[in-house]
């Protein structure tokens, strides 16, 4: 009789690492599959520039979230405005001259090169490293969650000297 509630305990025992196993598996795509879309809303922009609005933004003024200024054209077909839409960070100074990508119908701008692609992709960068941490706890990989971290902290110190 002991064998049965043996083998009933190792299936419940299989059934409950499997369970947390693919929960968890899901948590930390679910993490990384947020901070892809997150980051893409600007990187699209940054990253697939041909046929697109390219130029230089002298920054005039800045405001609590952004920051405004003139926008000259470096590509064909892009036309000179007043005033376009900067998001501000700690990055963007009043004075100074940012090379930009236009958001196509809109006068907000993003900016471009590496410090642009790199501030893109920090969303991602946290995300990285959120997922490290649901991967070695709750998945007990601690060879992967150490991959994603330190793929997550050179994202966001490449971005940080970058910008």
């Amino acid at each position: 009789m002991p064998a049965p509630a043996l083998s009933s305990r190792q299936a419940s025992v299989a059934v409950l690492r499997f369970g947390r196993f693919a929960a968890m598996g899901a948590v930390a795509v679910l993490i990384l599959i947020a901070g892809v879309w997150a980051s893409w809303g600007t990187a699209q922009h940054v990253m697939l520039t041909k046929g697109r609005e390219r130029g230089t933004v002298e920054v005039a003024r800045c405001g609590q979230d952004t920051c405004s200024g003139p926008y000259a054209p470096l590509s064909e077909g892009s036309q000179p405005r007043a005033r376009v839409v900067l998001e501000k960070s700690v990055a963007v100074e009043r004075g100074r001259t940012y090379t930009v990508v236009m958001k196509p119908g809109s006068d907000e701008a993003v900016r471009s090169g590496p410090a642009g692609v790199l501030y893109a992709w920090v969303p991602l960068g946290g995300a990285l490293l959120l997922a490290s941490v649901v991967v070695a706890g709750g998945l007990l990989r601690t060879r992967a969650a150490w991959v994603l971290g330190l793929s997550g902290v050179a994202l966001l110190t490449a971005a940080f000297v970058t910008v």
